[in-house]
């Protein structure tokens, strides 16, 4: 800490603050060594610097010890606010060290935000409540480029091949993989007398609805349709959308049916569907929570990774 006395920059270090509040504290040097865990010849010449320093006498010795002075008196004030201040600074960065504090910026693709994502921020909040977390649910390629540009701190989307992600992805970002999606059917809400679970040559004959292929992320799309492929079967009609939480809407009006992602078994059951599971599902999705590489060693990050981790080691 520096300040300007007449025309000459004083420099006060903080030790030395810290060592003559002690001095005035204690009554006496020898009492300060002790209190401070020094020896008492490098105390008096720590005071005595501060003293040629700022020019004026801080402390009268006296036969019981020492006292400020006027001067010492005003110090004592001003250095007790300032190291109080300093004191909470300190505090207040370790907290942002610790992941306790801070702010956190997540963009998850909707079907993650329909139960995952707040299970997981639930979590989070009860180990830090003072991070503030802010939430959009773009398309995956859209988080994936907002996590480049760092509009965000964390992108969650969910993909077909986990392995083939990582092998194009994994020198710019890191990956945790947050566990298996499970896909199952929607059907409209008057086929309540659907078997379940519901074979998959139910589609042969049927409008299946899906969303458009991406060639940054494959998901959807093509896990369905290496089913399709594998049991040989071929749906009546395929009626693309832009995402997957706009083909809800066409199934719960009975234009269509759909495989969509649960990821907890209850995420879909909030719409007017009729939720059944398959005979021969397709393989899941893996959902992954994606940072920029080496972003989430420490602070809130380090921590949101560590509570991701153990809900799915």
């Amino acid at each position: 800490m520096g300040t300007r006395v007449a025309g000459y920059c004083v420099y006060m270090e903080l030790r030395h603050l810290r060592y003559f509040a002690a001095v005035v504290e204690a009554g006496s040097l020898t009492a300060a060594a002790e209190r401070l865990h020094m020896s008492q010849p490098p105390l008096s010449v720590a005071i005595g610097k501060l003293e040629a320093e700022l020019g004026v006498g801080l402390l009268v010795r006296t036969s019981r010890g020492v006292e400020p002075t006027s001067a010492g008196r005003y110090l004592l004030d001003a250095s007790t606010r300032v190291l109080g201040e300093v004191d909470d600074i300190t505090t207040a960065l370790r907290r942002f060290g610790a992941g306790l504090a801070g702010s956190l910026r997540v963009a998850a693709v909707p079907v993650l935000m329909w139960h995952r994502v707040p299970t997981m921020l639930r979590q989070f909040a009860a180990d830090a409540p003072d991070v503030e977390v802010s939430l959009i649910d773009p398309p995956p390629w859209t988080a994936i480029d907002m996590l480049h540009d760092r509009s965000v701190d964390v992108a969650a989307i969910m993909v077909a091949d986990a392995e083939r992600f990582a092998q194009r992805h994994g020198d710019t970002m890191d990956i945790v993989d947050w566990g298996p999606v499970p896909l199952v059917a929607a059907l409209p809400p008057d086929e309540r007398e659907a078997p379940d679970p519901l074979p998959l040559g139910w589609f042969g004959d049927r409008t299946l609805v899906l969303p458009q292929r991406t060639a940054a992320v494959p998901s959807l799309p093509e896990a369905v349709d290496a089913a399709f492929r594998q049991h040989h079967i071929s749906p009546g009609a395929v009626r693309t959308v832009d995402t997957i939480q706009t083909s809800i809407p066409l199934v719960e009006a009975g234009m269509a049916a759909a495989i969509l992602p649960d990821p907890d078994g209850r995420s879909l059951r909030r719409f007017d569907l009729t939720v059944r599971a398959l005979d021969r599902p397709p393989s899941p999705l893996r959902a992954l929570v994606l940072t920029r590489a080496g972003s989430g060693r420490s602070g809130v990050l380090a921590r949101l990774l560590a509570r991701i981790d153990a809900s799915y080691p």
